[in-house]
């Protein structure tokens, strides 16, 4: 497959799963993001004051695992606060603005975290261009926030042969995912530095590989990555899928090293470095799989069926478009069935056996300053 088909394939790759279906399914997200809401107060009081308070949520999907964050935060400055607010939500043409619109004013999801209904003159954006690009004019933006989505790179440098995901690629594709990520770092990040007012702030939550070498649905017990290219493969096995559509499965994601994150901040010369930007601290966090958690904690009332039921859901909120657009060029009803079936299977042996599956969050946080 060429290269510009990679391209082409990109953005609808990228896409979630539409009608509040993704945040509804991605409990461990939103746990992630609530945790971090003493870090973002914190930013938000050093932040200068301006007439206009602008903040850009990056990669927001449908906006629901990050509403109650911004509610909280919002109703915290209108007790002292009565300046202006702007919020923009950035994401892929492809995104499901619809539910976020509707959510945002109470017309979907939990109805107390509307805070565009609730404060007084807060006003709610979309944007449908990726963050990879500058997306608002120069020193304009007082705060941006983006979590669970800068692991996408910009395109697919080009397709794994014999996995699904960059974690499981040879040497030279590996290396290949590690340089468009590098790039595209440096592309986000130098958007981020035009926009921001000096002084202004990025907190982003990152998927990346920890300390320990642990990354999403890899910390301990079976790793989902590899479980998600057995039962792709397996289709391939018994001719359902063609070796074609088996390798255009291809994730379009990197997940960064620690180092990888650093790297453009540890380095007084780099383009980062001259345009500003300053990293203020940088860390590791592991978030437990809320199934799991639940699972476990109540063995004697859920069963290990149900425990499926529940895991599977959300592994298919943000992959199942990875390989919907495999098969492009097949009838929409043999897509739903190749599809159900692959994560049936998945599902099947998490039944037998749930031991070990889960998808626990595996994030790197930074905070980041424009002098």
């Amino acid at each position: 497959m060429n290269d510009r088909k990679n391209k082409l394939n990109t953005q609808s790759v990228l896409s979630m799963k539409s009608s509040g279906y993704y945040s509804q399914k991605t409990i461990g997200a939103k746990i992630a993001i609530d945790s971090i809401q003493p870090l973002v107060e914190k930013a938000f009081k050093e932040i200068p004051k301006k007439n206009i308070l602008r903040i850009a949520d990056f990669g927001s999907a449908d906006g629901g695992t990050s509403q109650e964050m911004w509610f909280n935060l919002i109703k915290e400055l209108r007790d002292k606060d009565d300046r202006q607010i702007e919020i923009l939500y950035t994401d892929l043409s492809s995104n499901d603005f619809s539910t976020l619109f509707r959510t945002m004013q109470g017309m979907e999801g939990n109805s107390q975290f509307a805070y565009q209904n609730l404060f007084k003159d807060v006003f709610v954006h979309g944007c449908g261009t990726g963050f990879h690009k500058q997306l608002m004019h120069d020193n304009s933006l007082s705060f941006g926030f983006s979590a669970t989505a800068m692991h996408y790179v910009s395109e697919k440098p080009c397709h794994i042969q014999n996995h699904v995901h960059m974690v499981g690629a040879n040497s030279e594709e590996k290396e290949k995912f590690k340089i468009q990520a590098s790039k595209d770092w440096e592309s986000i990040l130098l958007s981020r530095a035009n926009e921001l007012i000096s002084g202004g702030r990025f907190i982003c939550i990152n998927f990346g590989i920890d300390e320990k070498g642990r990354y999403l649905g890899n910390t301990g017990g079976h790793n989902m990555f590899d479980k998600f290219t057995f039962y792709w493969k397996s289709l391939e096995d018994k001719q359902i899928i063609t070796k074609e559509e088996f390798v255009a499965a291809t994730f379009t994601q990197h997940y960064r090293t620690l180092e990888e994150f650093r790297k453009p901040f540890d380095d007084p010369k780099s383009n980062i470095s001259k345009a500003g930007l300053r990293l203020k601290s940088c860390s590791t966090m592991l978030t437990d799989c809320p199934y799991k958690v639940n699972y476990e904690n109540n063995k004697n009332s859920i069963t290990s069926k149900q425990y499926a039921e529940s895991l599977i859901p959300t592994l298919r909120s943000w992959s199942e478009t990875v390989f919907r657009t495999a098969l492009n060029g097949r009838e929409e009803n043999q897509i739903n069935e190749i599809v159900n079936k692959f994560y049936k299977a998945y599902q099947d042996e998490v039944v037998l056996n749930p031991e070990g599956h889960a998808m626990d969050y595996v994030h790197v946080i930074m905070d980041i300053e424009k002098i």
